[in-house]
């Protein structure tokens, strides 16, 4: 079990992570990198929740529409079963590297996810695709200027032979995870149960938050059954379904120095891999360490 002020320290550290750190040269011999600079080169980039950062603005901002028709054409290859939509996840929100990831659009990031499963996946060639952008870029040049956005696709393709993946065709009629309902067998917590998020390597992919790994919360509610994502993303056709659960933490044994008020709770959704028992004491210890 870990402590707040233990993984604020630790995110501090990550914080700080932008190519290298200043004082390692590159690609430094093993015995220059201590556990933690380590564990923060690992790092999967989308955790960053937690990391310290300058005040944002909240802004109302309306989507634009390349963002609508983005989010539409993620939503069309995953009810073709081109993609799973951790997979979309995965390669729109992990796979490009600390900078990108925090440097692009978030759109952007799907556009670029999109461009890449269908070069991955043979539906397209990079060369075709380079050179329908330079089509659309001449077609537009100057902007808009009361012009309508129009697709002009040169042929239509034979959806009837393109490979779904198996996921698809078993969710086919049911939904997900609706496809998983009693899968998983008997769930392990039950609402009021007192748990630890365990403190996992995170490799690649996961959507267990770092801010909640080592800290005790409670069981909420039972959500549904369903595969990890860490194994989900992969397409991985052994893949267990297991419990998600609706877990609930006490804000201020998660946040070293918080200063709202004790009520305050947050919730979030985490598989059965990542839970573990705790005890009362676990539980006071924590409280202790906020």
């Amino acid at each position: 079990m870990s402590t707040a002020q233990e993984r604020a320290a630790a995110l501090d550290l990550v914080a700080r992570l932008k190519s290298s750190y200043p004082e390692l040269p590159d690609a430094p011999t093993p015995d220059l990198i201590d556990h933690h600079r380590l564990w923060a080169y690992l790092k999967t980039d989308h955790d960053v929740g937690g990391e310290p950062d300058v005040a944002m603005v909240y802004e109302n901002k309306q989507y634009e529409m390349w963002e609508h028709y983005t989010y539409v054409i993620c939503e069309v290859l995953a009810w073709r079963g081109i993609w799973l939509s951790e997979e979309r996840r995965r390669i729109g929100n992990v796979d490009l590297g600390r900078a990108m990831y925090l440097g692009l659009p978030y759109y952007g990031r799907w556009l670029l996810a999109v461009a890449r499963v269908l070069a991955e996946k043979h539906h397209i060639g990079l060369t075709e695709l380079s050179e329908r952008m330079v089509e659309v870029k001449a077609r537009y040049e100057g902007g808009l200027a009361g012009k309508t956005l129009t697709a002009e696709p040169k042929f239509e393709g034979d959806g009837s032979r393109v490979e779904r993946n198996r996921h698809h065709l078993a969710a086919v009629g049911k939904g997900d995870p609706q496809v998983f309902a009693g899968a998983a067998g008997r769930a392990r917590f039950e609402v009021g149960d007192l748990v630890v998020v365990r403190e996992l390597p995170a490799l690649f992919y996961t959507r267990t938050p770092e801010y909640v790994r080592g800290a005790v919360g409670q069981i909420a509610a039972l959500a549904y059954e369903s595969p990890a994502p860490e194994d989900e993303t992969w397409d991985r056709p052994d893949a267990q379904p297991e419990w998600f659960y609706v877990v609930e933490f006490h804000l201020s044994t998660l946040w070293h120095g918080y200063t709202g008020i004790g009520t305050d709770l947050l919730r979030t959704e985490i598989p059965e891999r990542w839970l573990e028992p705790a005890t009362q004491s676990d539980h006071l210890a924590q409280k202790g360490s906020s």
